[in-house]
Parts: structure tokens; sequence; C-alpha cells
């Protein structure tokens, strides 16, 4: 096969990590088999019909797909309820609409896992300026509670419950443009455990990039909420755009009221058209996201080669599709990304520039060659142009295309 020129050596460290990686690769597709199943189960136990593909307009009301949408989400990620909409902008979006459905004026929120990632800072309020209708604007406290040594710090979460009344814990569970570890469920079910001992609050889970990782969602570990964006993990590469919230069918309740208005909540929203790729989507979630996991462990397992460091290491447990490496030097860093590009089916040749991203307090650069823009579920990569100039990769819809990109973005990194 010699569609792509690929370097001799970036061809003979690819063949050692394919040796290293496959005992990994079975244990992520026997994850991916239980997933997969436990979502078709889903499907039938709803009793999906092509009937719940037509589209609706106007207001909504009796959009039964839409209402069969929720249920077969819910019931896959195991939720009492669910919203799955097509109206969620994006996983920032998202993850508001949920803080402000279940805070309120005076009310103290807690992130236990550190400052949050930087695009949900304004929404809480935090290194912006007052009067953009943030939570601390309408009178929302915020306490944080700093990671140690990259982890939660049990001791820390329980002095910060017992101090004061706490309404919501908050929990990131992917690490962000940070090198700290991804939560696992069962960490996650930890902190629930000590939330629980210690006050009544409410724990909300931040899902990016977690779903379909592992055999359970939070909610089975103890979380009261999640939420999280459909053109990651759960749009298994078919949902044009849109977000999920799932959780305690009360909790949901009070989101729908923010995300449309109170009285009305998830009775009103028009499908337009989309159920037919979210329903397809969903369906594909737990093998998109065993593709995209197998992607970046090779990744890991290649780039380790070359020395440099990978994050989580390619042997490491994951609990997220995101693959973080060291890469040393700025022109390092651009030079991944460009040719990462470069294996993309779309837009390969189109050459990533740093640039200043809305949210962001640095240039970023972005490799994302995607049928659907801006979408995390396909294989890109991302960083911001600071210390330590790591970059954050994700996704591939198949591996074996996800193989050509990390192999030409090997390439570029050796030719800089």
């Amino acid at each position: 096969m010699s569609f792509f020129r690929i370097d001799p050596e970036i061809e003979r460290l690819s063949a050692a990590a394919m040796e290293k990686v496959q005992p990994v690769f079975a244990g992520i597709e026997q994850t991916t088999e239980y997933n997969q199943q436990k979502v078709l189960h889903a499907f039938i136990d709803n009793g999906v019909r092509e009937a719940h593909f037509a589209e609706s307009t106007g207001y909504g009301y009796g959009d039964t797909g839409r209402d069969v949408l929720d249920a077969v989400f819910a019931e896959s990620v195991g939720a009492e309820s669910a919203l799955v909409r097509h109206s969620f902008a994006c996983g920032t979006h998202t993850l508001t609409v949920a803080l402000f459905g279940l805070l309120r004026p005076g009310d103290v929120m807690l992130s236990v896992t550190g400052e949050p990632y930087d695009t949900i800072q304004p929404t809480i309020g935090l290194h912006c300026e007052p009067g953009r209708g943030s939570l601390r604007d309408f009178g929302v406290e915020y306490r944080e509670v700093a990671l140690r040594g990259g982890k939660p710090d049990p001791e820390a979460i329980r002095d910060a419950l017992r101090k004061e009344k706490i309404k919501l814990v908050y929990i990131q569970r992917s690490r962000g443009y940070t090198l700290r570890p991804s939560l696992s469920v069962e960490e996650i079910g930890e902190i629930a455990r000590i939330t629980r001992e210690n006050s009544d609050a409410l724990v909300m889970v931040d899902n990016c990039y977690g779903e379909f990782v592992q055999r359970d969602e939070p909610l089975a570990f103890g979380a009261d909420i999640i939420a999280g964006s459909l053109i990651k993990n759960p749009g298994g590469g078919l949902a044009k755009n849109g977000g999920y919230i799932a959780g305690r069918r009360d909790l949901v309740e009070l989101c729908a009221y923010r995300m449309t208005t109170p009285g009305l909540g998830a009775e009103v929203g028009a499908s337009l058209g989309m159920n037919r790729n979210l329903f397809m989507g969903l369906f594909h979630a737990p093998h998109v996201t065993g593709e995209a996991l197998k992607t970046a462990v090779f990744a890991a397992a290649l780039m380790q080669q070359l020395g440099f460091e990978a994050t989580p290491a390619f042997d490491e447990a994951r609990y997220d599709i995101i693959q973080a490496l060291l890469l040393r030097k700025p022109e390092t860093l651009i030079a991944f990304c460009r040719g990462l590009q470069s294996g993309s089916p779309v837009d390969s040749s189109a050459v990533p520039e740093p640039w200043d991203m809305p949210g962001y307090d640095s240039k970023v650069i972005m490799a994302a060659g995607a049928f659907i823009l801006g979408s995390s579920i396909e294989l890109s990569a991302d960083a911001p142009l600071r210390e330590p100039f790591a970059v954050w990769m994700q996704g591939g819809l198949n591996f074996h295309s996800g193989k050509i990109g990390i192999q030409l973005a090997a390439q570029a990194i050796l030719g800089c």
C-alpha cells in the first residue's frame, strides 16, 4: 500500500508500535462490544421506528421522534431522563444551560477538579468583566478545590463541603488544556460518595470526551446529572451539532425550563429533520469511540518511540479519548498539526496557523479536516501556544485513516 509517502523510519516505528498496542486494542474491543450491545438494546427496548425520523416544524408539539430519542439516550447512559437537542450550539452552551437550570441566586457552586476548561470560565464569571450575564452576575458564588498531584483532593473536598452550604459540586471529567489525568467513573463515584456524606449538594459532571470509553457513565456511580456535546463521542460522527443533558428526571426538567421557557420545557423544540442523524450517530457512537481510542493509543506508542512524552502512555488506562503529547517547542507543535491536517479527508491542503480564538487567552492552533466543522470525534488536534507546548489530539472515525494522519504528523516533526 503506497498511497502515501511515509518515511521508512516512520514505517518501521509504526510497525513496532502496532505490535505493542495489540493487547490494549483487545481491551478496547471488549468495551466497545459491551457498549454497542447496550445501545442496540436501548433502541429495541424503546421501539425505534422509521416514523421517528420524520421532520417536525414550528413549535414541535408531539414530536415523538424527539421524545423517543431522549428515552433511548437516557437508557444508553443510565439516566432517568435526557434532553438531546440539535439546538444546543456546543458543549459549552449545553453546560451553561445545565448550570443556569440548576443554580439560583445565593447558591454556591464548588468545582472539585480545579479551574474549569477555558470556555466555561466566562459562564461562571471567572477572568471576565462583570455584566455579561455570568452566574456571578446573577448572585451565584463560586468556590474551587485545587487538584493535588493532578488528582482530586478528597480531604480538601470534604473540608470545603463542611465549611459552607454547597448547592452543586462540579466535576470536569476530561483534562482540558492541562496534563492532569482524566477521571474514571470510579473516581467520580468517590467524589459523589464524599459529597453525599458531607452535604446535600448536587453532583454535576462535564462528561465531554468520556462517553462510552468505559462500560458505565458517571450516573451509575452517584452523579446526579451529566452533560456533553454531540459532536464528540455520543454523536458518532453523524450529529451535525447539538448537546445532551441527562440524569435525574427532576433536574433534567429544570434544565429543560432553562433551555426553552418555564412551563414548556422539553415539550417544544422542533427537530427540523435532524432526528435521523442523531439516532444514527448515537447508534454508531460506541464503535466510533473505540476507533478514536485506538487512534490515540497508536499515537502515544509512535510518539513515545520518537522520544516524546505521551499522557496517557500507550498502555495506561484511558477514561476519555484525548491524547496529550508534549512536543517541547512551538515549531514542533505547529509541524505536528500541519502534518495531521495533511492526512485529513477534508481540507487536507489547508495549512494550520496559530490564531486568537474566542474564549482563549493565548493563540491557538487547530488541525481539523472534518466533515462536521469543529467535530472532536473526528481526528483533530489543537493547542494553545504556551508552555509546555503540548498538543491535545482526539478523535478518529476509523482507526485505519487515523493511523495515516498520525504517521504524517510524526513525519512532519522529523522534517521541522
